[in-house]
């Protein structure tokens, strides 16, 4: 790897107006008194690199489960999936990933398959890193069958600070473990529901990487 390339990561287009955002005020800033224009630089600066969307290499072994994203594995217990995403009320192990504002925020499949069934749900905007985050906040499931029949439910939840959450898939799609699938801005969370037996590989406090980190496998 180049050493401009360990810097200068891709930028995903849905930053790109807020980067020129934060640009025109840093400019601003500038002109007013130069110490809050490099104030507004550095803010300028991390906000291209919260849209990063640098390439990732996905195992491509079968029946492997990955990280739907960056960040810290912050709960992993039983839990019933979101009753919009019309699944059965029972308890599957829930792996929930907690985003920083510092983190890729891009959101990636867990695994290939087709997608069933997309919901949105308004909600609050509780700190993600909280388990009532996952009943209560703003969220958006995304149910994946997989080949064998069985399906996967992915959920993007908002934080405290994050306002808005993008689904770039849609009911009918298929996907590519580790394709895209969505964003969402400023701060969020991940959950992952395995399938009925499915041991998680993973613990709380793990670091994660988006479309690479192994969490589960099915045993296909």
């Amino acid at each position: 790897m180049k050493m401009h390339e360990t810097f200068i990561k891709p930028m995903h287009p849905e930053g790109r107006r807020f980067v020129a955002i934060f640009a025109a005020v840093a400019l601003v800033l500038f002109l007013l008194w130069e110490p809050l224009g490099w104030i507004g630089a550095g803010l300028t600066v991390w906000c291209y690199y919260f849209f990063r969307d640098p390439e990732r290499v996905t195992p491509t072994r079968p029946g492997l489960i990955v990280s739907p994203a960056d960040g810290i594995v912050s709960l992993i217990e039983p839990a019933v999936p979101p009753a919009e995403l019309g699944l059965p009320d029972t308890p599957l192990t829930r792996v929930s990933v907690f985003m920083s504002v510092f983190n890729c925020h891009v959101n990636r499949a867990p695994v290939a398959g087709r997608v069933t069934k997309v919901a949105y749900r308004p909600g609050k905007f509780l700190n993600a890193s909280l388990d009532k985050a996952s009943a209560d906040n703003e969220r958006n499931g995304v149910v994946i069958e997989m080949a064998d029949g069985r399906v996967l439910p992915v959920v993007q939840i908002a934080g405290l600070v994050a306002r808005r959450i993008v689904c770039f898939t849609g009911e009918g799609h298929d996907l590519a473990r580790g394709a895209r699938f969505g964003l969402i801005r400023f701060g969020s969370r991940l959950d992952v529901y395995l399938p009925e037996g499915v041991v998680p590989l993973v613990r709380v406090g793990q670091t994660m990487v988006a479309g690479e980190t192994v969490i589960a496998e099915t045993g296909t």
